[in-house]
């Protein structure tokens, strides 16, 4: 099983609980994860199914930079973070 679990700056808007789901590619992790909270998913994916801008997801401690296929396997035992990436300048 994986883990999932949103950031507190995801969870005000949501509450969430970590999510713990089948191993898989990384979209169908999201997938099931967000189904325990459908009102994350329209904040963390897009229209066309991409990791939105301004979301970063990663998996044990490793930022996911291809925003688009989402095939990378997650193991089970993995860790998947999901949380609001910041911007400034």
């Amino acid at each position: 099983m994986v883990t999932v679990e949103f950031a507190a700056s995801l969870r005000r808007h949501v509450a969430c609980v970590p999510q713990t789901v089948a191993a898989g590619n990384l979209r169908s992790v999201l997938h099931a994860a967000l189904a325990a909270a459908p009102e994350l998913s329209h904040y963390v994916l897009d229209d066309q199914g991409h990791i939105r801008k301004h979301v970063a997801v990663f998996v044990n401690q490793t930022l996911v930079r291809d925003r688009q296929h989402l095939n990378q396997p997650v193991a089970s035992g993995d860790h998947v973070l999901v949380i609001q990436a910041l911007t400034g300048g």
